[in-house]
C-alpha cells in the first residue's frame, strides 16, 4: 500500500465539521450567526509537490485551520493560487509578483462578501506562501489588523531566484510593517531558518510563537500537545487583533 503523502495527513486539531463555499479561487468557511464577521485570508504553501492528489484548498491542513477559525466567529478565505515557474541561469525563477497579485484579488473579494467586515482584515501565510507576504509588510492598509506567518520561507527557497523586482519579505519588512505573528519550529530547514532569524531582526512589532520540538508542517507532521498548543495560540492571536 503507497505512503500517504505528508499533505493529505491529518490536522492536529479537530474543529467541528463545516463545508466551505467554493468559487473557481477561493473556499470560504461562513461562521454560524449574522455577522457581519472579521476576515481571514489563508495563503497555503508554494511551490507545490509534483504530482498532487488534491488541491492546498482540499487539504486536511487548510481544511482544518478554515474550519477552526469559522468556529472562532472568522470569514475565512482559503486561497487557491498559481505560482508561474520557469527555468533561468542561476535555477527555477519564481514569479511570485504574479501569484501575489492572484492573493490580492482574494483578497478584496474577501472584503467585498456581505458578510464580511471589511475594515478588519488578517491575513495568514504558510511556508513558501509566506514570500507573498512582502507587499503588505512595505505597504500595510489601514484595514490590516495583522499578518501571521506559519514556518515561513522568507527568503527564495535553495536552487530558486525571485523574478526580477520582487523584494522577498526578509528584505521588504520593517519597523512600519502591521503587527506580526511568527511561528517558529526548532527543527527547521537551516536556510529557512536563517531567513526567519534575519526576517526577525528587521520587523517591529512582532509576537513569536516557538514549537521547539516541531518541524516544517508540525500541524500535521507532529501530533502532540505541543504543536496542538501553538495552533490554538496562533488562532487566539488572530482574534485578538480582529478585536483591536
Amino acid at each position: 500500500m503507497a505512503e500517504t503523502p505528508e499533505y493529505l495527513r491529518p490536522f492536529v486539531l479537530s474543529p467541528p465539521a463545516r463545508e466551505p463555499e467554493r468559487t473557481d479561487t477561493v473556499d470560504t468557511y461562513r461562521p454560524d450567526g449574522e455577522g457581519p464577521f472579521p476576515v481571514v485570508v489563508v495563503v497555503h504553501g508554494t511551490p507545490l509537490p509534483p504530482g498532487l492528489e488534491a488541491q492546498p484548498r482540499d487539504w486536511p491542513l487548510y481544511r482544518g485551520y478554515g474550519r477552526l477559525l469559522a468556529e472562532q466567529g472568522l470569514l475565512t478565505a482559503v486561497v487557491g493560487y498559481q505560482l508561474p515557474i520557469t527555468p533561468g541561469p542561476d535555477g527555477l525563477v519564481l514569479d511570485y509578483a504574479t501569484a501575489a497579485d492572484q492573493v490580492a484579488a482574494a483578497v478584496t473579494a474577501a472584503r467585498a462578501d456581505p458578510r464580511a467586515d471589511a475594515d478588519r482584515v488578517v491575513l495568514w501565510f504558510f511556508s513558501g506562501g509566506a514570500m507573498l507576504s512582502a507587499g503588505w509588510l512595505r505597504d500595510a492598509p489601514a484595514w490590516l489588523r495583522g499578518i501571521a506567518l506559519t514556518y515561513p520561507v522568507v527568503t527564495p527557497l535553495p536552487g530558486m531566484v525571485a523574478a526580477p523586482g520582487f523584494a522577498a519579505p526578509a528584505e521588504a519588512v520593517g519597523p512600519g510593517a502591521p503587527p506580526l505573528l511568527v511561528t517558529r519550529v526548532g527543527r527547521e530547514h537551516p536556510g529557512f531558518a536563517a531567513g526567519v532569524e534575519t526576517f526577525l531582526t528587521r520587523a517591529g512589532d512582532v509576537e513569536l510563537i516557538e514549537v521547539p520540538n516541531g518541524q516544517h508542517s508540525f500541524d500535521i507532521a507532529d501530533h502532540t500537545e505541543e504543536s496542538r498548543a501553538a495552533v490554538r495560540r496562533a488562532v487566539e492571536w488572530v482574534r485578538r487583533r480582529q478585536a483591536v
